[in-house]
Formats: structure tokens, C-alpha cells, sequence
């Protein structure tokens, strides 16, 4: 995982905390659905409503493409939160866009994918957020199925977890993000969101998350 830029990495991290698309609790975890307690929690989906942030995170987006995989020619948004944001993409950037779905749907055609699929068409895949990256690269297993070219994914955020570093390179996936926890942190103290005494604890969470405790 690589990140664009850190001054793109800190300036996204300072909005995604304005809106609290990220809320940081350590004294109070929140519960994910795998059971984890977490010091943090992440809705990017929160963008999708301030105009002047969402803007500001296409651009970014738009920039990641156009560096990192200029060969681009769809956009594939990951179901659901990735849809928004890789429709506005493929809009900006005017090529085509498709979406993966979770699971394939129930009646009708039962697609998978949605939208025209073109054989040997290189597309990047767009995700909101990287947690360990099981069902991104789900994403990516589909469409290479499909026999679309995979060259890469671009994420708002992602936390940083080794076990993500590993699932994508194992994969074969370049991962470009906007921000990530380690642009996160430093942000959040010089914004007073958390102070610095719990930075330990909020790093110790991120190298074992499934067996932190506050």
C-alpha cells in the first residue's frame, strides 16, 4: 500500500475528521461485525454529503488514476460504498463505469457485474476503505474472472494492517490510498481529537487488532 502523497494524506485526514467520517474513541471502543474492538471507526460514506470534501476527494482520486495507472480505460466501484465514489471517478475522468456486487444478484440476469463487460479491458478498482481487504480484492477475483485486466485499486483511507499489505501483494494488486492511519494519528492530535498520551494505546491497536484492549 502506498499512500499519493503526504500533504494529500493529512489534508484528507483533517476532513474525513471535520465531518467525523472517522471517529476516534479509545476510552469507549466501538464493536465491528468481526467482533474486534476498535478504538476507531470509519464511514467515508459521510463525503457523499459536503459537496466541498466530496470535490475535494475526487480530485484526489482523479489524481491517484492519473499517476499511478494511466493505462486506466473503465472504473469498477466495490458494492456498496465504492459505487459512489467510483462513479463520480469514471465520470470526471470519462470512461466507462461498472460495479461489482457482493454476491450475485437473485433474480434476472444474476449478474455479478454490473455494467458492460469488455474482455481485456484494463480497469482500476475503487474502494472507500481497506480494512484487511477480503472483500476488495473479492472484487478484484471477480473481475479478473470476468476477464477484465486489473491494474491496480485507489481507496480513500485504509487502516494500515499488515495482513491487507500481504493480502494485496499476494494478489498481485498495487494499492494507491488517499490517507491511512498513519497519516490519521498525528492529524488527529494536532486537531485536538485525541491527545498524546494515547497514541500508544491507538498504535498498539493497529498492530493487533484483534486482541487489543484499551
Amino acid at each position: 500500500m502506498e499512500i499519493l502523497s503526504p500533504s494529500i494524506a493529512a489534508k484528507v485526514a483533517h476532513y474525513l475528521l471535520e465531518i467525523q467520517a472517522i471517529r476516534l474513541q479509545p476510552e469507549k471502543p466501538f464493536t465491528w461485525a468481526s467482533g474486534w474492538k476498535s478504538p476507531i471507526y470509519c464511514d467515508n460514506r459521510l463525503s457523499l454529503s459536503y459537496p466541498a470534501i466530496r470535490n475535494a476527494i475526487k480530485g484526489n482520486l482523479v489524481q491517484a488514476v492519473k499517476q499511478c495507472f494511466p493505462g486506466a480505460e473503465a472504473i469498477a466501484g466495490v458494492a456498496t460504498a465504492g459505487i459512489p465514489q467510483g462513479a463520480l471517478l469514471a465520470d470526471k475522468l470519462e470512461l466507462p463505469f461498472i460495479y461489482v456486487r457482493s454476491k450475485p444478484k437473485g433474480h434476472g440476469m444474476e449478474n455479478m457485474i454490473e455494467g458492460k463487460v469488455v474482455p481485456n479491458q484494463k480497469v482500476v478498482v475503487v474502494e472507500d476503505l481497506v480494512s484487511t481487504g477480503g472483500s476488495s480484492l473479492k472484487a478484484v477475483e471477480d473481475l479478473r474472472n470476468a476477464g477484465f485486466e486489473v491494474l491496480g485499486m485507489v481507496a480513500i483511507f485504509s487502516y494500515g494492517f499488515e495482513i491487507a499489505d500481504k493480502n494485496f501483494a499476494e494478489a498481485g494488486v498495487p494499492l494507491v490510498c488517499l490517507s491511512n492511519y498513519d497519516a490519521l494519528l498525528p492529524q488527529a492530535v494536532k486537531e485536538n481529537y485525541i491527545d498524546q498520551s494515547t497514541l500508544a494505546s491507538l498504535a498498539q491497536w493497529r498492530k493487533n487488532p484483534s486482541g487489543w484492549m484499551q
